[in-house]
């Protein structure tokens, strides 16, 4: 897993929520126990709360924020995701410089605005975060149109109610220790973010093969695995996204669904998230299927988060 050199920003005290356990077959009784120092779970279908911890404190999101940037990108008017976007040498520096995650784009390469949302979900490739950001901003130089995007996200923020979240980047890689965030927050992001058909068909790919044109013509293949192990793992899983940075700690934003429920979950700052994200997933769907969770191996060199 990468550590980023973000800025750790303060936290906002606030005060444990616990689910008060509803007597429905759809619900287990007894609220988990999780080591992340923040987490919230709500009913996809109707927005309501299932489980709460420290649900409104503020804290570091990590590569999390890449859910907005998708959100921002996914909500343009007339997006074209086969529009082809070409490389620069300048995303490259970025993860050289920031010992980010990366999803290897070379530069030069023609790739489409879909293998961008691709290379930045999955291997949790800042480069590509970097050249939507780039695309999507605007202005004459990129430091402009990156700091124009950023403001997108955060007027979406806005727009969403999200009135505990703020981003100074595109990546999660903090500038200033202004990239935070709440578990309730980023539920209702992500909630927001699987309203859209490719995002959802993004998030729960654990592995794809994608073909870009080089800058002499040729064809260069880009193979990308998932960082959210939890696909593949427990049964229904299907997102959404992966976040670790030293302030921030580990981080996880899932989905899944089983029959006609889907339930999103957020853990921040955990230990263990994925037993975490397990424990939270079988209490919203009243089962017990945590404990024997095997979780789904990376491949060696594929990248983590």
């Amino acid at each position: 897993m990468t550590l980023r050199k973000a800025a750790a920003i303060a936290v906002t005290a606030g005060t444990v929520l616990l689910a008060t356990p509803v007597a429905t077959p759809a619900q287990a009784a007894t609220a988990p126990t999780v080591s992340a120092k923040g987490a919230f779970l709500l009913d996809n279908a109707t927005g309501t709360k299932l489980f709460g911890k420290y649900a409104d404190t503020k804290r570091p999101m990590a590569s999390t924020t890449k859910i907005m940037t998708a959100r921002v990108v996914l909500s343009q008017t007339g997006l074209d995701l086969d529009r082809k976007v070409t490389i620069r040498q300048a995303y490259r520096d970025y993860v050289t410089l920031k010992g980010a995650s990366t999803a290897d784009l070379r530069t030069g390469d023609r790739v489409t605005v879909r293998q961008l949302l691709y290379a930045m979900m999955l291997p949790s490739g800042c480069d590509a975060a970097y050249a939507l950001a780039d695309t999507f901003g605007t202005g004459d130089t990129r430091s402009a149109r990156v700091k124009s995007f950023i403001g997108k996200m955060n007027k979406k923020a806005a727009d969403l109610g999200l009135t505990n979240t703020h981003f100074d980047s595109f990546d999660g890689i903090s500038t200033t220790g202004e990239n935070y965030t709440t578990p309730r927050d980023l539920a209702k992001l992500a909630r927001s973010a699987m309203k859209y058909s490719t995002f959802r068909a993004v998030v729960k790919t654990t592995k794809t093969v994608r073909y870009a044109t080089t800058s002499t013509g040729g064809t260069r293949t880009y193979t990308w695995y998932n960082t959210n192990q939890l696909l593949g793992s427990y049964s229904g899983a299907n997102g959404i996204k992966t976040g670790t940075s030293t302030p921030a700690g580990p981080c996880l934003v899932f989905s899944a669904t089983r029959g006609d429920k889907t339930v999103i979950g957020v853990v921040l700052n955990a230990t263990s998230r994925y037993s975490d994200a397990a424990k939270m997933l079988d209490y919203g769907f009243g089962t017990g299927t945590a404990s024997t969770m095997q979780l789904r191996q990376l491949p060696a060199g594929a990248q983590r988060d």
